[in-house]
């Protein structure tokens, strides 16, 4: 029997400079001899065992790579190439990636526990934000632990072919669970602005617990094809990346970004329109009319008119209040919007082009230009709560007293805030109105 190997790890190109030819006899005491065969001393020969070994690489894997050249050829598919750090590098790395895991995880605790165990925050539209945060959650602990241990190592997958499927299974759902409650709180919080006396009586739990099992069916939807033989995951014990044929990543980075991603501009051009023309109702209704002020020099009753300024007063704080709701949702989703695209459309753009530009040579994308964006999409799942957390007041407060270890009476102090600030707006005197 012939065994080839290459001296110099690559074939083809004419990059072959010498073959080892092991010759193994059947009997005798030698178990075969080696015979090394110089490219200027046989050049037909050489010619020939590389036209055998083309050969014997197209039969045993038609139209793709054996696995010899896979492992010699320095990088030829998706993920091969191995990066290598210093001690000083792998501590500074494996700190940065701690700290990112540890807060992901605490910040979004803090908000399934606020709504939760906070009865003022157990309303059902944080019902939506309490799923966004288990799926945060998810990543932090399913999902980062083994990104940060691969990426520690240089890029190389160690914990085998059986979990590469699990964890991209995971990995998908919960980033695509994420991503698709994001856009459903968009849709809800427009809702909540243009329908603000319908809308509200529709809004109660079971409604909210549809769309959040609606919205983690349909993110385990994409991990499923991968898993039952539409589109096989790269796998080859060093390599674990998702499936790059071509038909699914079109569905897969469709539905985990660019339908919700579209979604959500939709929702917030929509609020960013009513909150400015609230705007500018509300700059017209602040000047009085030409007919109240005549009907007021007219001589009429002071009873009626101090009737008619009471309704006026409370007609203008009502305004003011949708005014108010108006602009915030626009600020908060706005903010929402922004950081999302941020952290999600570099990884997106670059997974949706490398099938189409590459193929399965996937060396044209550097190994650490996918990870840096991998990790930035990752980064998403921390800034989730603090944004939140940003924009309403109840949440800050709980969070404080949390973290301070003042666990009692948080409910009495939420309502006694709530209060003072209802006793606050209507105090308020008409000029401030």
């Amino acid at each position: 029997m012939v065994v080839l190997g290459a001296s110099n790890g690559t074939f083809g190109g004419g990059n072959m400079r010498s073959f080892m030819i092991e010759e193994r006899a059947g009997g005798g005491d030698h178990a075969g001899s080696t015979r090394i065969i110089s490219e200027a001393l046989a050049p037909r020969l050489l010619k020939i065992a590389q036209d055998a070994v083309e050969a014997a690489v197209a039969v045993t894997a038609p139209g793709t790579a054996s696995p010899l050249l896979v492992m010699e050829s320095n990088g030829t598919r998706c993920g091969e190439h191995i990066l290598s750090y210093g001690r000083v590098e792998k501590v500074l790395i494996g700190g940065v990636l701690m700290m990112l895991t540890l807060s992901t995880i605490c910040g979004n605790m803090l908000v399934v526990i606020s709504v939760c165990f906070v009865k003022k925050l157990r309303q059902p539209s944080n019902y939506l934000i309490v799923s966004l945060a288990v799926a945060d959650l998810s990543v932090a602990l399913a999902v980062m632990p083994f990104v940060s241990i691969t990426d520690l190592i240089g890029g190389q997958w160690v914990f085998g072919q059986f979990f590469c499927n699990v964890f991209i299974a995971m990995d998908v759902m919960c980033c695509t669970a994420s991503i698709m409650t994001l856009c459903v709180i968009s849709i809800d919080r427009y809702l909540g602005i243009t329908k603000p006396l319908t809308y509200p009586v529709r809004q109660n739990g079971c409604c909210m617990a549809k769309m959040i099992v609606s919205v983690w069916l349909l993110s385990a939807s994409i991990t499923l094809p991968p898993l039952f033989g539409w589109a096989q995951n790269v796998n080859d014990g060093r390599v674990c990346l998702i499936s790059q044929d071509f038909g699914y990543t079109v569905y897969s980075t469709a539905v985990a970004f660019y339908i919700p991603m579209s979604v959500m501009l939709i929702m917030y051009y929509r609020i960013f329109r009513a909150a400015k023309l609230s705007a500018a109702k509300h700059t017209i209704t602040g000047f009085p009319r030409d007919g109240n002020s005549a009907a007021s020099r007219s001589g009429g009753s002071k009873a009626g008119n101090e009737s008619g300024e009471m309704a006026s007063s409370r007609r203008k704080r009502k305004n003011q209040s949708i005014f108010k709701r108006e602009q915030k949702a626009a600020a908060t989703l706005g903010i929402v919007v922004g950081a999302f695209a941020f952290c999600w459309l570099p990884f997106f753009i670059v997974s949706t082009a490398r099938p189409f530009v590459c193929g399965v040579e996937c060396s044209c994308v550097p190994l650490w230009l996918e990870r840096t964006l991998l990790w930035l999409g990752y980064a998403n799942s921390l800034i989730n709560p603090f944004i939140y957390a940003f924009f309403n007041r109840d949440l800050r407060t709980t969070y404080s007293n949390l973290l301070r270890c003042r666990y009692r009476n948080i409910n009495r102090k939420l309502s006694a805030a709530g209060m003072h600030e209802a006793l606050k707006l209507v105090e308020k005197p008409e000029s401030e109105v």
